[in-house]
Order: C-alpha cells, then structure tokens, then sequence
C-alpha cells in the first residue's frame, strides 16, 4: 500500500496526517511549532513525530512514498526554499533539503493556501474539478488556484492575492497592504465585525467574531442582515472579476466565514451570478468540506504529484 505524509506548518502548531494514495486520511497527529527552538530542534522532533506515529498506525516506513509540506510563506521559484516566512521568523530555509535528509523521502513543498485548494480539488468540495478557485475568507481574504490540475502560482508565487483587488475605487478604507478599497476591506470577517459595530454600536461590546453577526441576522436584526448582505454583494463581485479571467470550472468557499453557510454564500452566489457572465457563472459555488484537513490533504496529493512526474 503507498501511502504519502502530509504536513501543515502553522505558527502555533504543525498538523500532519499519513494519507492513502486515493486521499482517505489514515491517522492524524500534531505537534507545537516552537520556532524560537531553532530549526535542529524543528526537525528532530518532527523525525521523531513521523516514526512513533507511523508505529502507532501501523504504517510500515518502508510504504511511505514522499513528503508534502504547506508553508504560511513565500518560496523560492523552484519550491525548495523558505525564502521568508513571518509568523516562524524563517528567512532563507532550505526546506525541501532539509526534510528529504529529515524524513529520508522525496518532498515537495508549497504555500498553504494553495495546498487547501490542491486538497479541495482532489477529495473536497472540488473533487474531480480540473480548474478550481478555492477562496478563504477570514481575517483577511485568499486564494489558491489549481489549474489542469495543478497548481498556478504565477510569475513569483502571488497568484491568489484577490483580497487585494481594488474594488472599491472611491471612499475606501485602507488596507494592511497599503491601497485603499480591497476586497478583504468590505468582504472579510474582519470588515464583517467593523462594519456590525459601526451599524449597531449598541452591541459592539457583544460582537466578537462574524459569527456573532451572523447570529444576529439569523435572529432577524435588520442592521446585521444588511451588513451580512453588503459583505456578500461584495465578495460576489469580487470573485465575478477573478472567475471572468480564469473560468474556473468551480469555486470553493471556506474559511470562518463559510462557516454560516447558506445565509452567506447564497448571496455571494447571487452576485456572482448578477456580476459575471453566463458562461462563467456556469461553474457552482460551493463550500469547503475539508476543513482543517485541506492542508494536510493538499501535502499529501502535491507529493503524490511530484512522484507521479518524476
């Protein structure tokens, strides 16, 4: 039986997962990051990690066919180094070297969220689609793109970046990348919470997460129902943009915000549907179903694909 080794790195935690070729997840396990131990400590433990847990599922080491690894960061062209990422104070991390010498397996690695839309693509909301826009909504806005199959990530590795289309060109707020106006200042959790405290100032102290407005709106406050459906309006148009350049054949929806389901992506539906073309509009709008898996999943069929080419 092959089976391949996917690995989530997140700035608290490293989730990992042995999955099967055909990508069931057979047996989970994490550890904490602890960056500031230094990256001797980092691999030693994730050795150790990968063998225990092997015996623990009863995984013969010798079945393990490769390693794939999603980084919160950017890579190098050729996906071999860490060239910075933030949240684990790693800059210029020959990762791919390292973890073939760590786990001795081939290993290929990607930025997560690319791999959340790999893994959405193979077994998740997108299964069997060829040309997949997966977009996270949460504090801000993302996307990873698999195209044929694969994954795009464009000149340098910023392909995805919708949360930065400038969409509102007048009257914007500003946004942590600088511009004013960007998708994730009207669509994202973060806009979602800002934009109930400011309509409801009355509830501020009580509005904590967007699903405390989506709580509200389902109870029939007027002012959280709007909020919810400008939010929406918005990010339907946004994703009508991408979709008219693209076509994807299908597009997936996670991250918090998905969470409140159809009360949110109805409307981001329609306005898809009202800003986009026929022919573009043909692709479904649908959720994420991997949820914190999509990561791990993604590790696993990027690693599959690297062995697959050779």
């Amino acid at each position: 039986m092959s089976v391949l080794f996917g690995i989530d790195i997140g700035g608290t935690s490293v989730k990992t997962a042995f999955v099967s070729s055909e990508g069931e997840i057979l047996h989970r396990a994490e550890m904490p990051t602890r960056p500031e131990t230094g990256l001797d400590d980092f691999f030693a433990r994730l050795r150790a990690l990968f063998q225990q847990e092997a015996r623990s599922a009863g995984i013969r080491i010798q079945d393990v066919t490769g390693v794939g690894v999603g980084v919160p960061g950017f890579l190098d062209d050729a996906c071999a180094v860490v060239v910075e990422a933030v949240n684990l104070a790693w800059r210029d991390v020959p990762l791919r070297d390292r973890l073939e010498a760590c786990l001795e397996l081939p290993a290929a690695i990607e930025n997560d969220a690319n791999l959340a839309a790999l893994g959405e693509s193979w077994v998740g909301g997108g299964k069997g689609r060829q040309h997949l826009l997966c977009v996270t909504v949460g504090t801000g806005i993302g996307a990873g793109l698999v195209l044929n199959g694969i994954i795009y990530r464009g000149m340098n590795g910023m392909a995805g970046e919708i949360g930065h289309l400038v969409v509102q060109r007048q009257g914007g707020i500003r946004c942590n990348c600088g511009q004013t106006g960007c998708l994730e200042t009207v669509a994202s959790a973060t806009a979602i919470i800002r934009q109930a405290k400011e309509r409801m100032p009355e509830r501020a102290a009580n509005i904590v997460g967007a699903s405390d407005v989506f709580s509200l709106a389902e109870q029939g406050s007027a002012e959280a129902q709007a909020v919810v459906a400008e939010a929406a309006d918005w990010l339907g148009y946004g994703l009508a943009l991408t979709a008219t350049a693209l076509n994807p054949d299908c597009i997936v929806v996670g991250g918090g915000v998905s969470k409140a389901r159809e009360l949110f992506l109805q409307p981001v539906r329609q306005a898809f549907i009202r800003y986009s073309l026929e022919r573009i509009h043909e692709a479904p709008l649908v959720p994420a179903e991997l949820g914190n898996d999509a990561g791990v999943v993604g590790a696993a069929r990027l690693a599959q694909q690297r062995l697959n080419r050779g």
